[in-house]
């Protein structure tokens, strides 16, 4: 591994490491820290977008999913939304959600949302970020970290590292990388399979594909209530933790 990929798995794992202490312990914690990483690159039209964070908003508006949020020991989670194409941007914050009502809206906010960016589709990048500057910036400890990623494509950028590689980092310290393939458009063929092999990882790692973008309202609500509950996704493809 390269000095710097040290570097970095090391920031990380000090970062678990305290979450994982008694002193963490005694603080106020989640049962989730997740982070949407939504796909906004060039092959995202308008309607595109909309139909993604209209889709992200009413599965948070949907009933299993706000008793969801409140089925853990800490009945809380964190959440942030990043969008990605040529480079990464925050869209929302961290942010705590303890109630219906907090769920409520957050999705109203993402309803609202402007689109960041139309470029390539550079998943490595994002995910580096996510890792660097995200993850690492918890305000509350949590007791799982889930990255949820989306889009219709493979990694375009020809990056310095790939998107394996800082996926795997993230697995290595126990954070998973679940993913929704929009099968939609050129890749749509073998896109499921890609997202398969170079994306998700990490402990009970698994991917819910969309049929099309108009299938991603049902897909990401399936996706949600199993990820921030922890239940098994009986029809999901899975991923042995890396």
């Amino acid at each position: 591994m390269a000095p710097r990929a040290l570097i970095r798995s090391a920031a990380l794992l000090a970062l678990l490491s305290v979450l994982a202490s008694p002193a963490a312990a005694e603080k106020e914690r989640v049962d989730l820290a997740l982070v949407l990483a939504v796909d906004v690159s060039e092959s995202v039209d308008a309607a595109r977008f909309t139909l993604q964070m209209n889709g992200i908003a009413s599965a948070l508006e949907a009933r299993e999913v706000q008793a969801s949020v409140l089925s853990g020991p800490h009945q809380s989670m964190l959440i942030a939304l990043v969008q990605w194409s040529n480079r990464p941007a925050l869209s929302l914050p961290w942010t705590l959600l303890t109630s219906a009502s907090d769920v409520q809206q957050f999705a109203g906010r993402i309803r609202h949302l402007r689109r960041a960016s139309n470029g390539f589709t550079c998943m490595s990048v994002a995910l580096r970020s996510i890792a660097d500057k995200l993850l690492t910036q918890l305000p509350v400890p949590a007791e799982r970290m889930v990255v949820d990623v989306s889009g219709d494509g493979q990694e375009n950028c020809n990056p310095q590292e790939t998107t394996d590689q800082v996926r795997d980092e993230l697995a290595g310290i126990g954070v998973t990388v679940n993913g929704l393939p929009i099968l939609e458009g050129d890749e749509a063929a073998t896109l499921e399979a890609w997202y398969q092999d170079h994306v998700i990882g990490g402990p009970n790692a698994f991917l819910v594909p969309a049929e099309s973008f108009d299938d991603f309202d049902r897909a990401i609500r399936r996706k949600f209530v199993t990820e921030i509950s922890a239940l098994p996704c009986g029809n999901c493809v899975h991923e042995a933790s890396r």
